[in-house]
């Protein structure tokens, strides 16, 4: 039986940094990973296929360019899964080789095969070719998720998929549909959705919420939606389907529970994903498991057994790379016994839908929720010439402050590289900074970083003599000089 001091079992972004962490702090780190290829449901069918196929199609339909050029304007007339598919295998061989490359050097061990628990510190790892005993002091449990699979939907492999069937073996598109129904409006299923609207498909979107995303921005939501239906995207929210099923000329029907049948050449079922923990044998180690399979975990990120953690998809909400990197990280350091603490409210999120939205930090209907007194500053893309040049003239950048202070609470970013953009606010957050910050910061022309500026001016103006006269509203720079 071989003996380590941490175990991490999984490759993607949670286990990935949970391992190198784990070797950092001077320990023994052996890593399972279940696929021939390392970088988890992320770099294979997950993360990255899905925001290169994004990119392969912004590119392909000249989307980002048809402010300029007009809606008809494409790069390519016909463009083919083909065309698609290669941009994206190549990107995904790419980080694979990476991932590899990352943990070898760290000096992770690699263990190719399936995790089974034989009791809380002892494992059996399996593949074809051998089976190989753990035992150690320490787990991280880091699988990710899977999609969840209702029973009444009728799964095919070709008509009727879930969001990861595009990225298995064996998965071909001869043609790209002419209509798809998206059942599910969660992240997945609306960027899935804006994807396909932009390659000119009949795209449906249902879902049994009247909202998109909880979490963000409402003023953010309803211009999605507005752009989504300009984009010609056919919304069914608040409604329910009773039944699916292929008719004999080949078109998915979709029966509403009003009778009403929608007809599309393809579905992709995208409510929700699932703990990937069902080959754990988690009952020998006494972990207990939650809805949809997810594991159930306290601040330290420990399950109800004190020595087996879990991060990533597996514990469910946010479900990000990003956030998952950290839980990775926050995990292996509590493991080892090193205070790790990460700030909930400094985590971005990023939503790649067509517009894009990210956020950081509270929503005005957060703080109006908790009484705290607040103010906003608008900075809009057609305001900056590099909005104007890039031909997006439709984005915002809204900036939310406590009023009495100045103190940013929140950044919210619906256009072109709000991603990207949203780490300058983050930046600002992280040390306490006033909207003044954005103020007297010379930001690089033309840029969209200047939309800070514009909004933190805008935030200014709506409180008036209130933020002059207030000394807590000074940026650095002013109190230097004062």
């Amino acid at each position: 039986m071989k003996e380590v001091d941490l175990l991490v079992i999984g490759s993607g972004p949670a286990g990935q940094r949970a391992a190198i962490q784990g070797v950092k702090l001077g320990k023994k780190v052996a890593l399972v990973e279940k696929r021939d290829v390392l970088g988890g449901i992320c770099a294979n069918i997950g993360t990255i296929p899905s925001k290169t196929l994004r990119e392969a199609i912004m590119y392909f339909t000249g989307y980002r360019e048809r402010g300029i050029y007009g809606r008809s304007y494409s790069l390519k007339d016909k463009i083919t899964y083909s065309d698609l598919r290669k941009r994206v295998d190549h990107v995904v061989k790419h980080e694979v080789e990476v991932a590899r490359d990352r943990l070898v050097r760290t000096g992770v061990e690699i263990i190719n095969g399936t995790a089974s628990f034989e009791s809380p510190h002892e494992m059996v790892v399996t593949n074809e070719e051998q089976s190989r005993r753990l035992k150690a002091d320490n787990i991280i449990i880091a699988t990710g998720s899977t999609p969840y699979r209702a029973s009444r939907v009728p799964f095919d492999h070709q008509k009727v998929i879930d969001s990861d069937t595009m990225w298995e073996p064996g998965f071909e598109m001869t043609d790209l549909p002419k209509s798809i129904l998206f059942i599910g409006a969660g992240v997945i299923g609306t960027e899935y959705a804006c994807m396909f609207a932009a390659l000119g498909i009949d795209v449906r979107l249902l879902d049994r919420r009247l909202e998109l995303f909880r979490f963000v921005d409402t003023e953010l939501n309803d211009a999605l939606l507005y752009h989504m239906r300009n984009e010609k995207i056919t919304l069914y929210l608040g409604k329910d389907f009773s039944n699916i099923h292929v008719d004999d000329t080949g078109k998915v029907v979709t029966t509403l529970e009003n009778d009403r049948d929608i007809k599309s050449d393809m579905l992709m079922f995208c409510s929700g994903r699932s703990g990937a923990t069902q080959s754990l044998n988690l009952e020998a180690a006494g972990v207990e498991v939650g809805n949809r399979e997810l594991l159930e975990v306290n601040e330290q990120l420990q399950t109800n057994v004190p020595h087996i953690y879990a991060a990533g998809d597996v514990i469910g909400f946010p479900a990000l790379a990003s956030t998952s990197m950290e839980q990775g990280r926050q995990a292996a350091c509590n493991a080892m016994g090193i205070p790790f603490h990460v700030d909930a409210g400094l985590m971005p999120y990023g939503i790649y839908t067509i517009p894009e939205i990210s956020m950081v930090g509270k929503t005005e209907q957060e703080l109006a929720e908790e009484g705290i007194p607040y103010d906003i500053g608008i900075g809009r893309f057609r305001e900056v010439s590099r909005g104007t040049i890039s031909g997006d003239e439709t984005g915002v950048l809204k900036l939310v402050f406590h009023q009495k202070t100045g103190l940013l609470l929140g950044v919210h970013i619906m256009g072109d590289s709000a991603s990207e953009l949203l780490h300058i606010g983050q930046a600002v957050m992280s040390f306490g900074g006033s909207i003044s910050y954005f103020v007297d910061t010379v930001f690089n022309y033309p840029t969209l970083a200047e939309a800070y500026k514009i909004a933190a001016l805008n935030g200014l103006k709506r409180v008036g003599e209130r933020a002059i006269a207030n000394e807590e509203f000074l940026s650095p720079k002013d109190e230097v000089e004062k």
